[in-house]
């Protein structure tokens, strides 16, 4: 595993979330539920999408996906809050540092 300076690297963090997030079970309690107007299924499915798209390309995703996934990341922002579930809070929070780790890498605004 490559090492920069004690740390690992990027896409190593991205792959290891990732496949934590490929052995992970949707929350039961969230499906079919919406949360300040957000559907969580959804939130889940866009977000795996756009990292599932940007590892395929060699870690690179078109415009229009950074724009999903920017929306998505404020989605997960407004959601949080209102999740109390250990395993739903856990399980969002991994997806929102996928998708910040995703997006960090492209094109910003």
């Amino acid at each position: 595993m490559s090492r920069v300076n004690g740390f690992l690297e990027h896409d190593d963090v991205v792959a290891r979330l990732w496949q934590e997030h490929a052995r992970a079970a949707f929350p039961t309690g969230l499906r079919g539920v919406e949360l300040a107007g957000v559907d969580m299924v959804l939130l889940d499915a866009d977000i795996a999408g756009c990292v599932s798209t940007w590892r395929t390309n060699g870690g690179v995703l078109d415009i229009e996906r950074q724009k999903v996934l920017r929306n998505c990341i404020a989605d997960v922002d407004q959601v949080m809050p209102l999740l109390n579930d250990a395993e739903h809070i856990c399980y969002y929070r991994r997806l929102r540092q996928l998708a910040q780790l995703v997006s960090d890498t492209g094109p910003q605004p």
